[in-house]
């Protein structure tokens, strides 16, 4: 049995995925562009930058005008933030109430990170980002930087994401994982 679940933020914990997803269709609509949000989705859902990287190329828009838009999404999440995860705040309690600690490990800058947390009203023990000079997943320091920080064995943890680099990461610091999927943009863990 796990005690202690290491959580990825976004997609996981917070809903960021739907806005993320108007957002960046938007841009391209706002060029002369038609894209669905259910294309853009099954990009973000691999990464942002990779999404980012390939709308740019696809409709020849700088990607300079997707990292403005998300810059000014993640501006308003400060004020208005994006919801939690259906069950979220439950898990997270029911995890704390066990015993366990709930930990976060990210790409997200720490503030964005914080931001969303307190706004929300989660209740994390730990976050790591890899704005801390840590390297992004599926390298596996953050997680391992976890477990030496609370003095954790892997065996005691579970490793929640949306994404095959959150696995690929977690099981390379000996943490086993789960992946959450979407019907509305399945994991493409090929």
């Amino acid at each position: 049995m796990y005690r202690h679940v290491i959580w990825d933020l976004g997609g996981t914990l917070v809903d960021t995925y739907p806005a993320l997803d108007r957002t960046l269709a938007a841009v391209v609509r706002n060029a002369g562009g038609q894209v669905s949000e259910a294309e853009v989705a099954r990009l973000t859902r691999r990464s942002t930058g990779e999404a980012i990287a390939a709308l740019s190329s696809r409709f020849g828009i700088d990607e300079a005008a997707f990292r403005a838009a998300e810059a000014e999404l993640k501006r308003r999440w400060e004020e208005y933030p994006p919801p939690a995860m259906p069950g979220a705040r439950e898990l997270l309690r029911d995890v704390a109430s066990a015993g366990g600690l709930n930990l976060v490990v990210t790409h997200r800058e720490r503030s964005s990170a914080e931001s969303l947390i307190a706004g929300l009203g989660l209740r994390v023990d730990d976050l790591i980002s890899a704005v801390d000079g840590h390297p992004r997943k599926p390298d596996p320091a953050m997680f391992t930087e976890m477990l030496a920080r609370h003095r954790l064995s892997a065996d005691d943890c579970l490793a929640v994401g949306d994404r095959p680099i959150d696995a690929v990461a977690a099981r390379a610091a000996g943490v086993t994982a789960a992946t959450l999927e979407s019907a509305a943009a399945p994991v493409d863990d090929d």
